[in-house]
């Protein structure tokens, strides 16, 4: 990533990857910005995913995208059940490509790409049921 001052994304594009990859699955997807520095984006990912109340969606199939740019970092973490079907190296493989966009500064890119590609996982694992409901905002939260 590249520093804090040079970092912004395109919040109506964000809000349309996470709503183009709802409308396949019944999965949730969302965003969060944190405007602090932090030393673990993992477990600041794991705290936000709680206090989001993404572990409450009916099917525990969540996908948080944690992006800390004052620290250069992100992760990129699932609820326990799309963690059991796909595993660390589905969410290696998306940070990976979200590596290579935001290396180049396209932030908004690369959120979208791992938007889409979490999406494309929830949509084969999750399906959209005739009875989804959207459970959480689809608007990218700061911090």
């Amino acid at each position: 990533m590249t520093t804090p001052a040079s970092f912004s994304v395109d919040h109506p594009r964000i809000v349309a990857a996470i709503r183009a990859a709802e409308k396949r699955t019944s999965g949730e997807v969302r965003v969060l910005v944190a405007r602090r520095p932090t030393a673990d984006a993992v477990a600041d990912a794991q705290r936000h995913f709680e206090r989001l109340a993404m572990t409450q969606t009916r099917e525990r199939n969540g996908v948080l995208f944690f992006v800390a740019p004052r620290s250069r970092a992100f992760a990129v973490i699932g609820d326990t059940n799309i963690h059991a079907r796909c595993g660390d190296s589905f969410w290696s493989d998306v940070a990976a490509a979200m590596t290579d966009h935001f290396r180049r500064g396209d932030f908004t890119g690369g959120l979208e790409h791992g938007i889409a590609r979490a999406g494309a996982l929830l949509a084969h694992e999750f399906p959209r049921q005739s009875d989804d409901q959207n459970e959480l905002p689809d608007e990218i939260e700061e911090d």
